[in-house]
């Protein structure tokens, strides 16, 4: 039973932690060049446009209940098992997830190394 608890939190891990990394880099995207804005404006304007993102404080909560997944996952599986598994299925749904949400191109390597992982999630899981 601890098995099915553990996948159950390597699930909640993957979609949390794909969409705060999609949510994050949408928040970043909208406020455009850090650096450019650190030059002419500052660090409070940098740091008053990126907390003024709606996206940005959803970003850190997906993140957030991430984290607090992962402490789950590993009370209840191995740590053999529990991070590789949803660092390699974060891998693959961030490959998706750009492509769908972000519109960004993923290359054929991308696409190839994401299938790669999955097969040795697959590999790990029998």
């Amino acid at each position: 039973m601890k098995d099915v608890y553990a996948w159950a939190a390597i699930g909640l891990i993957t979609l949390a932690s794909t969409a705060g990394d999609v949510l994050l880099s949408y928040s970043m995207k909208r406020v455009g060049d850090v650096a450019e804005l650190w030059k002419r404006r500052g660090a409070l304007a940098v740091i008053g446009r990126v907390l003024g993102t709606p996206t940005f404080a959803l970003g850190v909560m997906a993140m957030g209940i991430a984290f607090y997944s992962l402490l789950f996952g590993l009370s209840w599986g191995n740590l053999s098992l529990v991070v590789p598994a949803s660092a390699s299925l974060t891998f693959v749904a961030n490959a998706v997830a750009a492509r769908i949400f972000l519109h960004e191109r993923v290359g054929r390597r991308r696409w190839i190394a994401a299938l790669l992982v999955a097969g040795g999630v697959v590999l790990m899981a029998v």
